[in-house]
């Protein structure tokens, strides 16, 4: 057990950093060595798209259950979905058989969007932090959140509602009535302080040894600084003990990492660090993570697990399809750390190559478009939706529409509506069409969030439209077109992108049955930085290689079409 990281051990811990980085594994970890030390602990996902049943091997849901194998250890899901649905008949239930019944419809109504959405699950996490009651309960909490955008969206709420209600006089709120809220305003001012308090929270950043989890790893740290949320850890994780000098992908990939912590960004040579080495076996279940914290890296081969499956096609063969079709939306999707934003340049820059006209975008909160990129080549163009410089445009825009005829009275509740950290939400979704329009006449290549913050987003497509129409009189036609076309495969395709493990490979099926679930069909898979082509001969890379043979096989599967990009020097520069 990594002493640096458990002394003083404070109340909550939180794991945070780029997808892929191994939070849920060391969280989980750290949990279970923290019950195993004799206290009660809660270890609880905040993702959206949560693997931490799988990483635990046991089914979860909102309710803590007692983790078999780990006395005193306890685990949950925060579910947004069922949590917005209890918290609807929350507010809802106690009118049953006292108001009509197309009063009780209209309060439903109101309390179907994504804001309701958002607060529901930040009430959870609240509940765990600033209730005296349920925290008591635990000698530790641990929260496994989902990557950087969502987990600094997540910490920032209790000082942003804590402000709403305080200066919100109107007594409204996207989300009825503020009387409901004004009740967990003590609650939030607890979550608040917790967060702020280096006694009772510590955060651990997590990072791999590349540039750009880094980089975000040193975002992360100083947006939490000027959250008031001080006391941070720094954990590298996956470091690759070199041990055999002939193998050429295993020294390529020491030097990176090498080089990668000699050019650490500054902020973050100022925290306590911990580094963890890269392993080859699977932590999945007890066992495997109660081991976790030794400092034995090495393993068994299971050289025999590999198999003579064909090898899917390459990249290539994808772009001479794509350069075929006079334009549309492409967009990459899957977990956190797989490859989308360098798979969305690779096909940008290809298809601009090949003199096609191409605007690459991203809804990421944690984007790295840019410095994936590099040089913007002739004929792309290249944005950001920027959720700051959205909502300002979003705020004025319905001030000079909706609110332009209104009194006094009824234009200052609309400015307060309008200052709810809800309209960020609103405001990016309409971005968000605005884009995807664009397909039209050209290639709109849509680098999205993890899994979880682009569910959110899709899901809330219905919601938004009432949101949108609440607040202006003509709702913009590529608002209106916004789910036809995503869910017409001749305009719009979606690559689920993923690394070949089991992580990866399992939340990426996850996300294709959401999608056909909202009518959308994916267009193929992207296997990424895959090691089965190659030869290795360093043991963990080994290990890690013949285990690829089989998630490669479970995606081949299902029966998409699927390309495989072979494991290259370049470190993958996205979430």
């Amino acid at each position: 057990m990594p002493q640096g990281l458990f002394a003083n051990s404070p109340k909550n811990f939180f794991f945070t950093g780029k997808g892929g980085v191994g939070k849920t594994t060391i969280s989980a970890a750290t949990a279970i060595a923290l019950a195993d030390s004799g206290k009660r602990v809660l270890l609880v996902s905040t993702d959206p798209a949560s693997n931490l049943d799988e990483v635990l091997d046991l089914p979860l849901s909102a309710e803590p259950i007692p983790v078999p194998g780990v006395a005193g250890l306890f685990a949950s899901n925060v579910d947004p979905v069922e949590a917005a649905a209890a918290y609807r008949e929350k507010m809802v239930g106690p009118y049953r058989g006292v108001l009509p019944e197309a009063a009780l419809r209209s309060m439903e109504e109101q309390l179907s969007g994504a804001c309701t959405v958002e607060i529901a699950a930040f009430n959870e996490f609240a509940t765990l932090m600033g209730d005296p009651e349920t925290a008591d309960r635990f000698d530790h909490i641990v929260f496994d959140t989902a990557p950087t955008g969502h987990t600094l969206r997540l910490l920032s709420l209790p000082a942003a509602w804590d402000d709403f209600i305080d200066t919100n006089v109107g007594g409204t709120s996207c989300l009825g009535p503020l009387a409901g809220l004004k009740t967990q305003h003590q609650l939030y001012e607890n979550t608040r302080r917790s967060l702020g308090d280096a006694t009772q929270t510590l955060v651990v950043v997590v990072s791999r040894p590349d540039v750009v989890p880094l980089a975000e790893a040193a975002r992360a740290s100083a947006e939490l600084q000027k959250l008031g949320v001080t006391n941070q850890h720094l954990v590298i994780n996956g470091v690759l003990q070199l041990t055999d000098a002939s193998d050429a992908v295993a020294v390529t990939l020491r030097d990176r990492s090498m080089k990668a912590l000699a050019e650490i960004p500054q902020a973050l040579t100022l925290l306590p660090q911990t580094e963890l080495p890269l392993r080859g076996t699977e932590l999945v279940g007890v066992p495997a993570l109660r081991g976790f914290f030794s400092q034995d890296s090495s393993v068994p081969s299971t050289r025999s697990g590999a198999k003579a499956t064909p090898l899917p096609a390459s990249l290539g063969t994808l772009l001479n399809t794509l350069e075929s079709m006079s334009g549309g939306v492409i967009m990459t999707m899957g977990k956190g750390g797989v490859g989308k934003t360098t798979q969305a340049v690779n096909i940008a820059k290809a298809l601009a190559a090949r003199g096609k006209n191409v605007h690459l975008t991203t809804t990421d909160p944690a984007a790295h478009v840019a410095l994936t990129l590099g040089e913007t080549p002739e004929g792309m163009q290249i944005s950001c939706v920027d959720p700051e410089a959205e909502t300002e445009a979003y705020r004025n825009e319905v001030l000079a529409t909706a609110g332009a005829d209104l009194d006094g009275d009824a234009l200052a509740l609309m400015e307060e509506d309008l200052r709810s950290p809800c309209t960020a939400e609103i405001a990016v979704f309409r971005a968000f069409a605005k884009i995807v329009d664009q397909g039209t006449d050209r290639f709109v290549v849509v680098d999205t969030a993890p899994t979880g913050h682009t569910l959110l987003l899709l899901d809330a497509s219905e919601s938004y439209h009432r949101e949108v129409s609440r607040s202006l009189s003509d709702i913009p036609e590529a608002v209106r077109q916004l789910l036809p076309r995503l869910k017409d495969p001749a305009y719009t395709k979606v690559f689920l992108v993923t690394l070949p493990e089991r992580t990866p490979v399992h939340e990426a099926l996850a996300l294709q049955a959401d999608l056909r679930r909202a009518e959308i069909e994916p267009a193929g898979w992207i296997i990424n930085q895959s090691l089965a082509p190659l030869q290795v001969t360093d043991p963990i890379l080994d290990q890690r290689r013949a285990r690829e043979f089989r998630y490669i096989d479970e995606v081949i599967c299902e029966g998409l079409p699927t390309f495989l990009i072979p494991w290259q020097d370049e470190p993958t520069k996205d979430r």
